[in-house]
């Protein structure tokens, strides 16, 4: 059953007279209409949406490094005039003159090998040399094809850990943003409220002022008639006064939450909002297990735990890598050399490397070792802190839903409270102005009505502030018993 907010505050509002709070010409905005413009407005949506695309070409990035990438690279020209050192048949060495004009094209198709985290690359080449002293020719060398493996032998595997970790960097982005919009939605509640209380202050003082003002006339009257003291006057006329400084204050403070509110969902024009107390709240209350179970599922808490224990384990594996390194580089082709294009791609030879080189510390004093032994210890640091923070998020879910569904009771005592402080008060105005009670019952009952007021603004304010934090933690809309999603490939290429 939902609990109808707007009919009980609006029958409050007409049995204290409370009207005229705000100009005319003010444009009503509901609580839907806020969080729907600050989501799409806001600066903090715009940071939200931001930090998603940075996470996208990330991600992008990464997609594009496992597939197979075509370049061309060429040299046009290569000039060079100048001496080098040459070594003749006797040991000794003298200088020779080189001057030469060269140009290289080379077409490569690079592929990394996912399995094993070496690369394979296919190329083509051609050279062209000229000789520009002793009226020397031209001379070309082709490279048909050429198959080219590089492969660490025991190496970290690269490729095979950014195919664990980066789909779950993106997924946490991608939970990160929901959870920053339903972030950004709870400002824009509390925003709203911020400037619905000072509305609703605001109608209690203007009203405060003109019943003090009206009683102060009426004791004055009754003065003159002596039918009250001189000491019951003064006090009303205290009353009057701070009435009226009570006035001004909610006018400042109500003047401040517009600006607040315009400025946090980029208004810029002139008109002043009219916030509209919200009609009813969802009903129902939450279970704790559904409500974990979905925060697990959903929640950005979720990948970024998977993705530093993926990360702490790559760290780890690199240490150990590191201990020794082999590498393996082996080249297959044909070449062909000639004064000419055609013939250069005639007669052509075998060319064939094979390399096997390797680094292994013989005496490094336990560097690498502990390496290791540092990688693993953080390894276990980061195991340890993510248990901690595991308990501590189920235990925030077990508080925030016991405050949701406690917040439903309390609003409903505040409703309450508020009805039977509205009508006290009427009855003790009424009382007084025929002079059966004093001043001092009239003003306790006035404080305990414009408490009351307040308390059930304040008391709704909680309700939707919690809702929302539900919301954030879970993703997951539980009035509409559906997930919280959103068309990410539009949200990114709409700009």
């Amino acid at each position: 059953m939902k609990l109808n907010i707007k009919t009980w505050i609006a029958a409050a509002g007409v049995a204290l007279g409370l009207g005229a709070a705000l100009p005319s010409a003010a444009r009503t905005i509901t609580l839907e209409e806020a969080v729907l413009t600050a989501r799409s407005r806001s600066v903090d949506a715009a940071v939200a949406l931001n930090q998603l695309r940075t996470a996208y070409w990330s991600y992008r990035t990464y997609r594009a490094d496992l597939l197979p990438e075509l370049s061309f690279n060429a040299t046009v020209p290569s000039y060079r005039k100048s001496y080098s050192a040459y070594q003749l048949d006797d040991g000794s060495y003298t200088f020779v003159r080189n001057n030469y004009l060269q140009m290289n094209g080379e077409l490569s198709i690079k592929q990394n090998i996912w399995l094993t985290g070496g690369t394979l690359s296919l190329t083509t080449s051609l050279d062209w040399l000229r000789q520009l002293d002793n009226g020397a020719g031209n001379r070309f060398m082709s490279v048909p094809v050429a198959l080219t493996l590089n492969q660490p032998i025991f190496g970290v595997n690269h490729t095979k850990w950014s195919r664990r970790i980066e789909p779950v960097r993106y997924e946490e982005a991608k939970a990160q943003f929901i959870s920053a919009t339903e972030g950004v939605a709870l400002n824009a509640v509390t925003n709203f409220f911020n400037l619905l209380m000072s509305k609703e202050n605001l109608g209690i003082a203007r009203q405060n002022y003109e019943n003090s003002k009206k009683l102060h006339e009426v004791a004055i009257a009754k003065r003159n008639m002596g039918q009250i003291s001189r000491n019951d006057l003064l006090q009303l006329e205290l009353n009057l006064l701070n009435a009226e400084s009570d006035l001004t204050d909610c006018e400042s403070n109500y003047r401040s939450a517009m600006f607040a509110l315009k400025a946090f969902l980029d208004i810029e024009d002139d008109e002043d909002l009219d916030p509209e107390v919200p009609e009813s709240v969802p009903s129902g209350e939450l279970d704790y297990t559904s409500v974990l179970d979905k925060a697990l599922t959903n929640n950005s808490f979720s990948k970024e735990i998977r993705r530093r224990q993926l990360e702490a384990d790559y760290n780890v594996a690199k240490a150990k890598g590191n201990m020794r390194q082999i590498d393996l580089f082996a080249q297959i082709g044909y070449t062909g050399t000639a004064d000419n294009t055609p013939d250069a791609y005639r007669g052509l030879k075998d060319n064939q490397v094979v390399e096997i080189g390797f680094s292994i510390p013989l005496l490094d004093w336990g560097k690498r070792r502990g390496q290791v032994k540092v990688a693993e210890n953080n390894r276990k640091v980061i195991e340890s802190s993510i248990r901690k923070e595991q308990m501590e998020f189920d235990q925030n879910i077990f508080i925030l839903v016991e405050r949701y569904n406690n917040q439903r009771r309390q609003l409903e005592l505040a409703q309450r409270a508020d009805t039977i402080a509205g009508a006290r008060y009427k009855t003790n105005l009424e009382t007084f102005l025929v002079g059966k009670i004093s001043t001092l019952d009239l003003n306790d009952s006035q404080l305990s009505k414009d408490q009351s007021h307040q308390a059930l603004i304040n008391q709704l304010y909680l309700f939707w502030n919690y809702y929302y934090q539900v919301r954030s933690l879970t993703l997951w809309d539980f009035a509409g018993n559906c997930g919280i999603d959103a068309d990410f490939d539009r949200i990114i290429g709409s700009n």
